[in-house]
């Protein structure tokens, strides 16, 4: 069995590539994708050749973690069925060839535990699940509080704002200083943080990636406040010492989602105390996948990029 695959050669080399699949066993299934989201995070940073080692990490790669498609086998034991919507998180099925993070392929082989079932409902917007669960995580930590301010309004800021508000907080700040990005709110106020005078917010989430902005956050906390770092940071982090201590700064820093945060997004997204409307802004065929990433790195309009596997080529 085999399947095309968008396949990062070498930074900012794209290809789509034929490639040989892993045989599925007993406990895995196959699935034919249907969507799969681009990240302008880890995968910005894997395009360009500045993610920081880990394991599985090399060239040629797989990108991909924020796939859906639809169970075509289903193994003895993999507790799945045939047929089933699922969201899978990425897969490493494909050889030799890196399977970081495994999920742009038309066709995957994965544990059937790692295939989610999903609302029909959902349909392409169960590809945002990931990014919700990583907001979710950096809300959900051990002792943590709901923020009061927010700094980026991509993707995640908007999810973290949206789950905010849905698990009973006070509609929080965001700070963005990109004008085509302010726009999109849902019931929380966007503000250039050039206009905010405020000194005195309790948490702080962070989800810009701006190595430099610790400094300039540490001095909008209320003693005894808190910052979470929930984006990827690729440059070293520092900050001044002196005003964190006058304030008695606390830093958290928000790793990746588990698989009960997955659940958790699931369930308040099927049930509509979360939307995931409206940030699903560029979709793009498979055939187009090289130009559909150079959009989804290079275009500031662009919040999400789908393709869509229906028809590759």
């Amino acid at each position: 069995m085999n399947t095309i695959a968008v396949v990062f050669e070498q930074p900012e080399r794209l290809a789509l590539t034929r490639l040989e699949l892993e045989p599925a066993g007993n406990d895995d299934v196959v699935v034919d994708i249907c969507w799969s989201g681009i990240s302008t995070g880890t995968e910005r940073l894997l395009w360009t050749g500045r993610m920081p080692m880990f394991p599985g990490m090399g060239y040629p790669l797989v990108p991909g973690y924020e796939s859906v498609g639809r169970i075509r086998e289903a193994g003895s034991s993999s507790g799945s069925k045939v047929g089933d919507l699922v969201f899978v998180p990425g897969a490493r099925c494909f050889g030799h060839v890196h399977g970081l993070f495994g999920g742009a392929a038309a066709t995957v082989v994965v544990p059937g535990a790692k295939a989610m079932p999903v609302d029909e409902r959902l349909g392409e917007q169960a590809t945002l699940l990931a990014l919700a669960a990583t907001a979710y995580h950096a809300l959900a930590g051990a002792d943590a509080s709901l923020p009061d301010l927010i700094v980026g309004h991509g993707v995640l800021g908007r999810l973290l704002a949206r789950l905010t508000v849905a698990l009973g907080g006070t509609a929080p700040t965001v700070w963005e200083s990109n004008p085509d990005r302010a726009s999109g709110a849902i019931a929380y106020p966007v503000v250039d943080p050039a206009a905010d005078t405020r000194r005195d917010y309790r948490t702080i989430v962070d989800v810009s990636g701006d190595s430099a902005l610790l400094d300039t956050l540490v001095t909008r906390l209320a003693p005894g406040g808190e910052i979470v770092l929930a984006g990827f940071y690729s440059e070293r982090l520092s900050f001044a010492f002196p005003p964190a201590f006058m304030r008695e700064a606390r830093l958290r820093i928000a790793a990746q989602w588990q698989p009960q945060d997955l659940l958790a997004v699931k369930h308040l997204a099927e049930s509509g105390a979360l939307s995931l409307d409206g940030l699903i802004t560029h979709r793009q065929p498979v055939a187009a996948a090289d130009a559909a990433y150079r959009t989804a790195f290079g275009d500031p309009a662009c919040l999400k990029m789908i393709l869509d596997w229906s028809k590759p080529q």
